[in-house]
């Protein structure tokens, strides 16, 4: 099986330390497993996401010595691939629309049993198909939510026995109870971070995922994705995240240490790949 491995980063803003980290990270993996490195564009965000951004990521990775196949794929110009994913799933039965607002949704968070935690479990009483039909002719706006006892029904014993292998700390269980019922789509936007990431990890043919430990918390549901729509299941790998000098995670509103900042001050790319490597 070749190593591949990808960056995948979002043109919401220009890139910054912690982005570098995370792409020199994956590619130096690639690199030392003769394996590929794969650049995708996650711009399911139409709204944030701009062209500019977009370009800036080509212009900062080239100039940090990065190298990639093409073409790189564009997730805004593939929405319907995403829609079938949401389609089987709901054919399957494990999502459902969720008609409350917000505030709703935390008022009955906080009506939950002591213990539950501050992640919603689903409605306590189900909608009607015929209230549903109702709602959405009426336009009301909602999200499709992925029912985590619909799951646990659907895979039986399987879904307390998912896990899944980290690449530095060995086979791992996969518990998606702590984040919910989580948003899977939207009346507006029919996908999610959560659906279009697993659907390209698999199309794209990723073996080892590498991204930041803020992402860690998600991996189960990925997992639990994975294995309802019967698609591989990749090795993970969680990297620290860089911060500056006060302990702060770096951000894309943190002009100065922007790697287009970096770029047009004069600064070169092998001192910051030093810094990388710190």
């Amino acid at each position: 099986m070749t190593f591949r491995t990808r960056f995948a980063p979002s043109p919401s803003g220009n890139l910054h330390l912690g982005h570098a980290f995370s792409a020199w990270t994956a590619w130096q993996a690639a690199q030392s497993a003769s394996g590929a490195f794969i650049l995708r564009i996650e711009d399911i965000d139409t709204t944030r996401c701009k062209p500019e951004f977009e370009q800036s990521i080509f212009d900062d990775l080239i100039w940090l010595g990065l190298d990639w196949p093409l073409p790189v794929r564009r997730q805004s110009d593939h929405f319907s691939d995403y829609s079938r994913v949401l389609e089987t799933l709901r054919q399957k039965g494990l999502v459902y629309r969720c008609f409350k607002t917000r505030k709703e949704i935390l008022e009955e968070i906080a009506r939950a049993p002591h213990g539950i935690g501050d992640v919603y479990r689903g409605p306590d009483e189900p909608v009607s198909e015929d209230e549903e039909a109702e709602r959405v002719e009426n336009g009301e706006t909602f999200a499709w939510r992925l029912s985590l006892d619909r799951c646990r029904d659907h895979l039986g014993d399987g879904f307390d026995r998912m896990v899944f292998q980290d690449l530095d700390h060995g086979e791992q269980s996969a518990d998606p109870l702590p984040l919910g019922d989580v948003v899977l789509a939207r009346k507006d936007v029919g996908t999610s971070y959560h659906i279009a990431v697993v659907h390209d990890d698999a199309l794209q043919g990723i073996t080892h995922v590498i991204r930041g430990e803020d992402l860690k918390d998600v991996t189960p549901l990925h997992v639990l994705l994975q294995i309802l729509l019967d698609l591989p299941v990749p090795v993970y790998q969680h990297h620290r995240l860089l911060v500056d000098e006060t302990g702060k995670r770096f951000a894309k509103r943190d002009r100065a240490a922007t790697l287009k900042s970096m770029r047009e001050a004069g600064v070169s790319s092998a001192d910051v790949v030093d810094q990388l490597l710190r």
